[in-house]
């Protein structure tokens, strides 16, 4: 399957200069965070529905594989057109349409990035939480394909709980609204949220209704460092057992804090604990947390405003910091029940002696979900093995190999591990319901 002479011939027509085809053009579209590199045969910029609608009809019709595409910040390959055809880009697809103070929504297309969403809602004192570590340059659009998350999914829950519908075009052109305005609705079945997290593999998304709510009040951040990755867990536990929902709960193992150099070589073990809501709510909160935690901790702070973004700013540098430990690296975001993420980091720590190679441990602890990143400078040997343990041992705690990256290209061989035989049927059975010749991002998730 790859893009005929007459179907260029008709995406020149239909875009002029919004289709790309040079290479040096291309190479822009060929890779995403997993390090994979893939060459588009094209590139496609539409501007509205109606030509994603005339481009789906096109590659129906002369059977070229499309591959919907955000900002590229995915780590699985996702985006990637891996069995070659035209990559839809919605770079200019990036308008706000609405925003609905009165009934806590907004409308926007898929190309609208997460960051500038937020600033914009909250000029009107309103709030959207999913807040991936990308938030600054990944879109709306490919959070929704990968049911993004972030750290403040511990108290307000990942993309999918926002997504009230969603405007896709299908194989073959036909456009489809899906879900409602309202927060309820349970007329038929929820195709809405089948979509979300699908990865490109079923629709094209190109109009996306959201669920948001009033900007809290008030925030602040808890910085609290400890001798060991255990203590640190540990005192998570302890602070969720004692009544506390924070908005976010982070943790950063010994090995990413070596990375950030952010604290004293003592510090083996950070969270960052967010708390937000009417002033006085946030002060009682971190009041209580600062008890529970006083004990243990060897590092400990409060901040608000620019002195807690600061923190936060740390966090979201633990990618690129990570480099100098190792200019490659294997990177998954398991998610565990938050009872076994002690045992899971103390195991971690002994493959990665036996395997000697360092593994990175961080993120969104307060909800399970960590970052587990194998760190090394060239093809090291074993690398992959010492993955393959990792995500058994996953699976062993009752654990999930992925909590809001995807599949994609980089997990699909562990799928079988995970879901069973007849539920994989299942979910085969349905992307042939949806895309019969298999055209929309082949080779993904399956």
């Amino acid at each position: 399957m790859s893009l005929s002479e007459k179907a260029r011939k008709e995406l020149r027509r239909l875009l002029g200069d919004r289709l790309l085809e040079a290479e040096s053009d291309c190479l822009v579209y060929a890779y995403d965070a997993s390090g994979r590199t893939y060459l588009p045969e094209a590139v496609a910029l539409p501007q509205n529905t109606e030509e994603v609608s005339r481009i789906l009809a096109l590659s129906y019709e002369e059977e070229f594989p499309v591959i919907p595409r955000g900002a590229g910040t995915a780590t699985t390959g996702a985006p990637l057109a891996a069995r070659g055809g035209l990559v839809v880009a919605f770079t200019l697809m990036d308008r706000i349409l609405e925003i609905n103070a009165e009934d806590l929504v907004a409308v926007v297309e898929p190309g609208v990035v997460n960051g500038r969403f937020k600033e914009k809602l909250a000029r009107r004192g309103l709030f959207y939480p999913p807040d991936p570590a990308s938030y600054r340059f990944s879109t709306i659009g490919g959070n929704v394909a990968t049911c993004a998350g972030g750290p403040r999914g511990l108290k307000y829950g990942v993309t999918r709980d926002y997504v009230l519908a969603l405007e896709a075009v299908l194989p073959g052109g036909e456009v489809l609204p899906l879900g409602t305005r309202t927060l309820k609705g349970v007329v038929g079945y929820d195709l809405t949220r089948l979509l979300v997290g699908s990865e490109g593999t079923l629709a094209v998304i190109t109009k996306i209704t959201l669920k948001v709510l009033p900007l809290p009040p008030a925030r602040a951040t808890v910085a609290a460092g400890f001798g060991s990755e255990e203590e640190a867990l540990a005192s998570l536990n302890e602070v969720l057992s004692g009544g506390l929902l924070p908005a976010a709960a982070e943790f950063m193992d010994e090995v990413t804090l070596t990375a950030t150099g952010a604290l004293e070589p003592e510090i083996k073990g950070l969270l960052l604990l967010e708390f937000d809501g009417l002033d006085s709510t946030v002060k009682e909160e971190v009041e209580k947390a600062l008890e529970i935690l006083d004990s243990r901790t060897r590092f400990l702070k409060v901040a608000s405003g620019e002195t807690a973004e600061t923190l936060w700013e740390v966090r979201r540098a633990i990618s690129p910091a990570l480099k100098k430990l190792g200019t490659r690296r294997i990177a998954d975001d398991i998610v565990l029940p938050r009872s076994k993420l002690s045992v899971f980091v103390r195991e971690v720590r002994a493959l990665s002696k036996d395997f000697g190679l360092r593994v990175a441990c961080f993120g969104h602890a307060g909800d399970g979900n960590l970052h587990v990143n194998i760190l090394f400078d060239e093809e090291k040997e074993g690398a992959e093995s010492l993955r393959e343990r990792i995500l058994s041992l996953v699976l062993s705690l009752s654990g999930t190999i992925s909590g809001e990256h995807g599949i994609g290209l980089t997990k699909r061989a562990y799928l079988p591990w995970e879901i069973p035989p007849r539920a994989l049927s299942l979910m085969r059975e349905i992307k042939k319901v949806f895309d019969p010749k298999g055209l929309l991002n082949p080779g993904k998730i399956f």
